[in-house]
């Protein structure tokens, strides 16, 4: 029987987990140019400044480990970080629906992410970000659709919680949990952070660490 990730034991070991120091491996824009697919990978995707590479440095405790820019798109690869003596990989993705970068770029970025999400064998889940302010758009459904075809763990996270009044995020995570109710592939939890504020990275730190203790929960 799996174990709730929100007991105390997993919010001590996604603790300790993100105590360890992460280090940046490289930037892949070609699935061949990925590392070795060995130990447990998790990945954040979400739309284009949804704030991936913000949520990832206040996982870590750092504030340059990924990149973080104002302007949409600047994440272009698939950008990989590992922690040192866990088997825990960090996969920062390109953000998707960002009309004004060039169509050649998107189409790129479009496929590099479609083929990552659909054959990562060491893939135990992605985290899909949803930024408060707006909700779940047409391309965060599109994205859900690919993962419940792939039959891909993924899990919502709610970002920018701060930045919405109380009754707009209220609204946002009540329509995205009507969205997940029937998907297939979808985790039950949306886990609801901020960055800025560095509420919810707890719930988040102990969701991976228990993926790293055995079966999916």
């Amino acid at each position: 029987m799996a174990v709730r990730a929100s007991n105390s034991e997993f919010i001590e070991a996604g603790r300790l987990l993100f105590a360890r120091p992460f280090n940046f491996v490289k930037g892949c824009v070609r699935i061949a140019d990925l590392p070795a697919a060995t130990g447990v990978e998790v990945a954040f995707a979400g739309r284009s400044n949804v704030g991936k590479s913000s949520l990832i440095n206040a996982l870590t405790g750092r504030t340059t480990l990924a990149r973080t820019s104002n302007t949409p798109g600047r994440t272009q690869e698939l950008n990989i970080f590992v922690s040192e003596g866990s088997p825990l990989t960090v996969v920062d993705m390109p953000g998707y629906g960002f009309a004004k970068a060039p169509k050649p770029k998107v189409m790129a970025w479009t496929m590099l992410i479609h083929a990552y999400l659909t054959g990562r064998p060491n893939l135990r889940r992605v985290y899909l970000l949803i930024d408060g302010r707006h909700g779940a758009k047409a391309n965060d459904l599109s994205v859900m659709n690919e993962l419940d075809a792939a039959a891909v763990s993924y899990q919502i996270v709610v970002t920018k919680a701060d930045k919405p009044s109380d009754i707009d995020l209220d609204r946002a995570i009540s329509a995205t949990r009507a969205v997940i109710a029937k998907r297939p592939a979808a985790h039950p939890d949306i886990i609801v952070t901020s960055a800025e504020k560095k509420t919810g990275l707890d719930s988040l730190r102990a969701e991976i660490a228990a993926l790293l203790s055995g079966p999916p929960v």
